[in-house]
């Protein structure tokens, strides 16, 4: 399985057991590997918001609309 695709699973699966601070920790290791994937800008966006960390999770859907100005998934 691609590494990418498994550090995302792992998070989104932490995001829905509402371990916030654990999927945030799988979702940057995927930014680690590819820092051009608005999905995972826009999923540690949902993760850092989630959190009560507003400001920065802006920043990351603003980083994955730079990325994809269509995403339709951009929270």
């Amino acid at each position: 399985m691609d590494k990418i695709l498994e550090l995302t699973q792992k998070g989104n699966s932490l995001l829905k057991d509402s371990k916030f601070e654990d999927a945030l920790a799988f979702f940057e290791q995927a930014l680690l590997l590819n820092q051009n994937n608005p999905d995972l800008w826009n999923n540690k966006g949902v993760a850092l918001r989630s959190l009560g960390r507003y400001e920065e999770a802006m920043e990351c859907f603003n980083k994955s609309l730079e990325i994809e100005p269509r995403d339709k998934f951009a929270s």
